[in-house]
């Protein structure tokens, strides 16, 4: 882009009025220019990473309306709005290739842990959960649970009455969502550990055919959570078949990321060749130190599935712990069949007392110590002082063991308590990281830290993803080239979801923009304190419309529901 120094001086210390003045607008100064042309927004002078993994390249971008028409060399003064950009990259938003914001889009549209991060478009519904479709025996609970938590009524069933009451309300960045195969098991035959029976699975795959038709990306599983867990590997392919035949994907949060790691990769590779769906890996992880090593056969299983002609994709966050549920963590599957007010019966009965004890002593030597687990939410005031505190802490101010400490705990809140867990290796994560076949996700939600969201001691990922890698990983430990990374967290993953028109930085493209400082961008949450935002985030475009200006946020709700290809919506 050839500006004059005077130029850069000029348009440093003087207005876009005064720029215009003494540039006429016009090709007297620019070759190639035959007329002026007004751009509703225009990002003037960043160094663009495009999103195809080309080395950046200094350039202009023009926007009007919702899409980019020019990148060039383009007079301040053809803006009507304008971006400073110098000294800065641009480039294409980044997809959050595995989410959990559903519902808290709904309490906060705003998305505001997510978007300032850069992050203009999620893929949500994972680990086989999806707020839709919702049993009529569970209607009353989940009502009650969403009236409870943000004071939203329940006004849908399905994914149809989903997406409405989203784009009614409104949302800051772009959303997409599988359907999950935990809450599709749920909705047909209850939550019960057995097969189901042929009318059962039917109705199954009718719901699968009809979230895709109206929008779903494909079917995910959560084959650790119940009622996902109690699917067999057959069940789970009929569903993926329904998922293929409507041009869906599927992914997967396997059944085992620890001591079971290799089988049960082979089990995820094995639906998909069966199915002929497109595979993503959901936060391809390898848990508890006993299992560190089984890195290299892990790689050389999703290599060689690629070979053989397998579509895998994997996603990853660059955080060493993850998070989940207490519950679903610390007791077994068998304990957590049917309604919650089943398994806390399960928790007091005392025959059961030994066989759970024998479980929570599993847990604990895989991971070590209990000061490995920190106690990130919990439902009510009484137990707020735990939030951030590690189990042992815990433990050790009761005067409880882990087990007693454990059930009373899940009892008194009614099993409303999350954890972090510490039990991943960094070295491991680098790999995984920069692996050409895994993208990017937060494993988290929308938060903000004011209101609801603001509550608890949350995995830093939900704000500090994006940020960290290019910090952290690209800046820092150089794991890939800006270049590539940026490739890996745009254009890969928008291919890969079929999201036309977004994930490259090229005329007639969607504008989706993230502008950041690449010497500073860093993630600021941590362990103690994760309601903090990032830095360097500088700016933020979602369909032409600027969401985050100088890093705060302009309060626009630009986003849009991003429907599978099956959708005739």
């Amino acid at each position: 882009m050839a500006k004059t120094m005077k130029r850069r001086d000029f348009l440093k210390h003087t207005s876009r009025a005064a720029a215009a003045a003494s540039l006429g607008g016009c090709g007297i100064l620019l070759k190639g220019c035959s007329k002026r042309q007004e751009f509703d927004l225009l990002i003037l002078g960043g160094m663009v990473v495009d999103g195809t993994g080309s080395e950046p390249l200094s350039a202009d971008i023009g926007i009007v309306g919702d899409s980019i028409v020019k990148l060039g060399d383009i007079p301040a003064s053809w803006g009507k709005t304008v971006l400073d950009a110098r000294g800065l990259t641009v480039c294409p938003g980044f997809i959050d290739v595995h989410d959990h914001s559903d519902v808290n889009l709904l309490y906060n549209p705003k998305a505001e842990s997510h978007i300032r991060q850069g992050i203009t478009t999620v893929i949500s519904g994972n680990c086989g959960y999806s707020p839709f479709p919702v049993a009529d025996e569970i209607f009353e609970e989940r009502q009650a649970a969403l009236k409870e938590a943000f004071d939203i009524d329940l006004t849908w069933r399905d994914i149809r009455g989903f997406f409405a009451r989203m784009e009614e309300t409104g949302i800051a960045l772009n959303y997409a969502t599988y359907v999950g195969q935990g809450t599709i098991r749920g909705a047909a035959m209850g939550f019960n550990d057995r097969s189901p029976k042929p009318d059962e699975l039917e109705r199954m795959k009718a719901l699968v055919k009809d979230s895709m038709q109206n929008g779903a990306l494909g079917l995910s599983s959560g084959l650790e959570y119940a009622p996902g867990s109690f699917a067999q590997p057959d069940e789970v392919a009929e569903l993926c078949r329904v998922a293929v035949e409507q041009g869906g994907l599927y992914a997967t949060h396997m059944r085992d990321e620890g001591d079971q790691l290799l089988e049960a990769l082979d089990e995820a590779i094995g639906v998909a060749r069966r199915t002929g769906a497109g595979l993503q890996i959901s936060h391809l992880k390898i848990a508890y130190s006993r299992n560190w090593h089984k890195i290299d056969d892990a790689l050389a299983r999703i290599d060689r599935a690629v070979e053989e002609g397998i579509d895998v994709f994997c996603d990853r966050y660059p955080y060493i712990a993850g998070s989940t549920g207490f519950s679903s963590f610390n007791f077994p599957l068998w304990a957590l069949q049917g309604t919650t007010a089943e398994f806390l019966a399960r928790l007091k009965d005392p025959t059961l007392e030994s066989r759970l004890r024998a479980y929570v002593s599993e847990r604990e030597e895989k991971l070590g110590s209990w000061d490995k687990v920190i106690i990130s939410s919990v439902g009510s005031e009484k137990n707020r002082g735990l939030e951030g505190r590690s189990m042992l802490e815990g433990m050790q101010e009761t005067g409880k063991d882990a087990f007693e400490f454990m059930r009373d705990l899940v009892i008194e809140e009614n099993d409303r308590v999350s954890q972090i867990i510490f039990m991943m290796n960094e070295d491991n994560l680098k790999r995984i990281l920069a692996h050409p076949r895994v993208g990017v996700g937060c494993d988290g939600s929308a938060m903000a830290p004011y209101g609801e969201l603001g509550r608890g001691k949350p995995h830093p990922r939900s704000y500090g993803t994006f940020p960290r890698v290019l910090g952290k990983y690209i800046r820092e430990e150089k794991i890939l080239p800006l270049s590539e990374m940026v490739r890996k967290m745009t254009s890969v993953p928008a291919a890969k979801f079929g999201f036309a028109g977004r994930g490259l930085l090229r005329s007639g493209n969607l504008a989706d923009i993230v502008i950041f400082d690449q010497e500073r961008v860093a993630d600021r949450a941590t362990w103690k304190e994760p309601h903090q935002y990032p830095v360097g985030i500088e700016h933020v475009i979602v369909n032409g419309q600027v969401v985050v200006e100088n890093s705060e946020h302009t309060g626009r709700l630009p986003g849009r529901i991003l429907r599978s290809r099956a959708s005739s919506s």
